[in-house]
């Protein structure tokens, strides 16, 4: 058992680059050496986002369930034993995993989910951010969210969802917050939720939404179990036409421009994340509008002019 906790604080200074003269000869005469190394150098070329994609997410998962679950294997030797298959993903969860300060991001067009230290689970739409402190997690389950999350939340202690517009407050349940440019939503799928933004204060039950927009305050309802952007798919309400295009700019690496539109015209419907031409048509065709998409992913969305 001493030996294996002194390879563990080894590993753990080598990773903080911390390691004396005297401990990197020690380290360098692992037998798993060029393998530690090897790991760290793929692992640098890819971003925290291009891990825990959905699909690889899931393919890892379904192969992992074939070994012992994660948490409870030494989280050393799990990373350093774990086959050369999984080596470029698994060295993205290590860095991630061993930061004081968790931060995950994703880009245009990408979804990402995370497991977080108490095996909750947190999954990003496009152009989203998450931040909470990984060391003092089980003391404080508190994270920052700029862009939309959903969240299946394991029961414990409270758990709170920052965002810049509002604080969301639950103690175990699955739940989707949005926060965009004067643009705030909680939409409830399972147990209780509480919501404070400003001077508004609601609980909210299994398909109850909340929602903020333009600084005015809207509930609603909700009869789906998930959010469908999780089944890649973008669903409006009687929103405004504006946030469709910023939607469809998130989820397909775009930039939009149009003439003769009134972005302020309210847009109920939705809209796929896996064909852009039909995506294209499900926004258009409905209000009476017609597109023209350039090879630099500029697309032109026209309405009819005033004669």
């Amino acid at each position: 058992m001493s030996m294996i906790m002194e390879n563990d604080d080894l590993v753990k200074k080598w990773l903080n680059d911390n390691l004396t003269d005297a401990e990197k000869k020690q380290f360098s005469e692992q037998e798993d050496y060029e393998f530690n190394e090897h790991l760290i150098k793929s692992a640098q070329y890819f971003s925290a986002s291009n891990f825990y994609k959905n699909k690889d997410f899931k393919a890892f998962k379904a192969y992992y369930k074939q070994q012992k679950p994660v948490r409870k294997l030494n989280k050393f030797s799990f990373l350093l034993k774990i086959a050369s298959v999984v080596v470029i993903s698994l060295g993205i969860y290590y860095t991630l995993f061993f930061n004081e300060s968790g931060n995950v991001k994703t880009l245009a067009g990408e979804k990402t989910i995370i497991e977080l230290p108490d095996n909750s689970i947190a999954e990003l739409n496009a152009l989203s951010e998450i931040n909470y402190d990984v060391k003092n997690w089980n003391d404080n389950r508190t994270l920052k969210l700029d862009g939309e999350a959903y969240f299946k939340v394991e029961k414990g202690s409270t758990f709170n969802v920052k965002t810049s517009q509002g604080i969301v407050t639950v103690l175990g349940t699955q739940f989707n917050v949005k926060q965009r440019h004067n643009y705030f939503e909680v939409k409830c799928f399972e147990g209780i939720v509480n919501v404070k933004s400003n001077k508004i204060n609601k609980r909210l039950l299994a398909g109850d939404v909340f929602l903020i927009l333009n600084n005015k305050f809207i509930s609603g309802k909700t009869g789906n179990k998930v959010p469908l952007w999780t089944e890649n798919m973008s669903e409006f309400k009687a929103i405004p036409y504006s946030e469709v295009l910023s939607e469809i700019e998130r989820q397909y690496n775009l930039q939009v421009i149009f003439k003769n539109v009134n972005t302020n015209r309210l847009f109920t419907g939705g809209f796929p994340h896996d064909n852009l031409d039909d995506a294209l048509n499900a926004i258009t065709l409905p209000m009476n509008l017609s597109y023209k998409l350039s090879d630099s992913n500029v697309v032109t969305i026209h309405g009819k002019e005033n004669k």
